[in-house]
């Protein structure tokens, strides 16, 4: 607001450039957002929740703050870009921390491999389990750090608009063995069946099935030893409303509770949008950061779709449900680092029980998140933060989450109470849940998929819905759905592609 004493500020491109709509304030929209406004746009983002931040939007509940979906930052690099498009340092807003260790990884057998960034330490951990797989882990790291070269920092955030693209891509992927899953690739190095599952489990942090994920997915073992685990003090809602602020600062507009209803079509090309309320927004671009199977299939009318169909989209495989457990107790359990990584009984059959057959079964693993082991100040005093994930199938395997949903979290405060949380139950002072179906209704992803389509090799890169759309002119995909896909890294590199494939604002001046 300006004051009697202060002149007039001279209006930006972002502010008199052609508009721009962003459908979404994930990550990824807001990242798309930023980048739009440093070439030139005039950027509306629209928020269907009261908040920006889509499935990162923090929640504070009895005195506890959530963060709701990510939690980990292993690029802080794609962060700071984001900054420095706007003038602006990172760290001059934003307090970003090293973790280490990144996690712990408890089995049922009650062994536990601490996963960190040390090399030394990494072998120690290794030696641990099985000596004998220490020179497996050497070689693995080598493949790995391979892997990263070419699939990371090579192809991360470069368009596939063409056949052509994957063609030139393909002898790496073959040489890489691209064509086998992650855990085929990690067998070959380790023989320890807990090494192979402590190697192996990444994908399904990106909604993948690590017997059918790509091999190219073992490269998140290089991104974290090359990058680090980070967090972000305040929580991942620091880095949302920096973002925000960004925009704000830079003359770019957040709207909130204002759901899209409809991506306008003329003549092949997108045109805006209509929201809900009925209002209709022009512009001549449009990026969604909707989820991208919702995006063509709720949001672009079908006489406008020729590829991306009803029919081929229910041919799509979906990535699994999440059921998330957020609860504040009035204790602190000191023993507990920032991640810890609960591993059930069984592995490779409650993979298939959640991915093929789709039913709920009676165990679970869990990714169990502590942020107040790093910053006290998301829970009253003496207390702790908490968030327990659960892979669970999406809503295509029918299950009735309106009755499910308590008698799962109980099952699952008493798995917790009886390993590492003792006397959890009676330390309980704030909850909530969030289900399949939450993802559905609240965050408009299609089937509850938690992070959209799966990650396999025939749903990647060319396979998957383009950043720039085969179907609409003027249309742009960003956020998990689209390439490279979903993780921050991935999600924020997809933004980074519009940099490639959207036109400068000065070419419709």
């Amino acid at each position: 607001m300006l004051t009697d004493t202060e002149p007039p500020r001279a209006k930006t491109g972002a502010e008199t450039g052609p508009r721009a709509v962003v459908i979404g304030s994930g990550f990824g929209g807001l990242a798309a957002a930023i980048r739009l406004i440093a070439r030139g746009y005039r950027v509306t983002v629209l928020e269907k929740l009261g908040a920006p931040g889509g499935r990162a939007a923090a929640f504070t509940q009895d005195g506890f703050t959530f963060d709701p979906g990510p939690t980990i930052v292993t690029a802080p690099f794609l962060f700071e870009e984001l900054w420095a498009l706007v003038g602006r340092r990172m760290q001059d807003d934003i307090d970003l921390r090293s973790v280490s260790p990144f996690y712990d990884i408890v089995f049922p057998d009650g062994s536990v491999f601490r996963e960190c960034e040390d090399p030394a330490a990494m072998r120690a951990e290794v030696a641990k389990f099985r000596a004998g797989d220490v020179a497996g882990f050497d070689a693995f790291v080598k493949r790995s750090e391979e892997i990263y070269r070419i699939g990371f920092e090579g192809l991360a955030d470069v368009p596939f608009n063409s056949i052509l693209d994957m063609a030139r891509v393909a002898p790496d992927l073959l040489r890489l063995e691209g064509y086998r899953s992650v855990y085929a690739v990690i067998s070959k190095y380790f023989r320890d069946e807990r090494l192979r599952t402590a190697f192996s489990f990444h994908p399904l942090l990106i909604g993948g099935n690590p017997f059918k994920s790509s091999s190219i997915y073992c490269m998140i073992t290089s991104l974290m030893e090359r990058m680090g685990v980070h967090y972000a003090m305040g929580g991942m809602g620091a880095l949302v409303r920096g973002l925000a602020d960004l925009i704000d600062g830079a003359g770019g507009e957040i709207r909130c509770n204002a759901e899209v209803e409809q991506i306008l079509v003329e003549n092949g090309a997108a045109t805006g949008v209509r929201l809900a309320s009925g209002e209709t927004i022009a512009a001549r671009i449009v990026v969604s950061n909707a989820d991208s199977a919702w995006t063509y299939k709720k949001l672009v009318p079908a006489a406008a779709r020729h590829k991306w169909t009803d029919r081929k989209l229910d041919r799509q495989r979906y990535s699994m449900g999440l059921f998330v457990w957020y609860f504040g107790v009035d204790r602190r359990y000191e023993s507990l680092p920032l991640h810890t990584i609960l591993l059930g009984p069984r592995y490779r059959p409650l993979v298939n029980d959640i991915f093929a057959r789709k039913i709920l079964a009676e165990d679970f693993s869990l990714y169990l998140y502590r942020p107040t082991a790093v910053d006290p100040s998301l829970a009253p005093d003496g207390c702790d933060t908490f968030y327990a994930l659960s892979p669970v199938p999406n809503l295509l395997g029918g299950q009735d989450w309106r009755a499910e949903a308590e008698p799962y979290r109980k099952r699952i405060e008493q798995a917790l109470e009886a390993s590492v949380m003792p006397g959890l139950a009676s330390a309980i002072v704030t909850s909530r849940m969030a289900t399949p179906l939450d993802f559905q209704t609240r965050l408009n992803a299609l089937h509850g998929a938690g992070f959209g389509l799966e990650a396999i090799l025939t749903q990647s890169a060319w396979f998957r819905p383009h950043n720039r759309s085969e179907d609409v002119r003027n249309l742009y995909l960003v956020g998990a759905g689209t390439h490279p896909g979903a993780g921050l890294p991935g999600v924020l590199s997809s933004a980074k592609i519009l940099d490639k494939v959207v036109p400068h604002a000065s070419v419709f001046v």
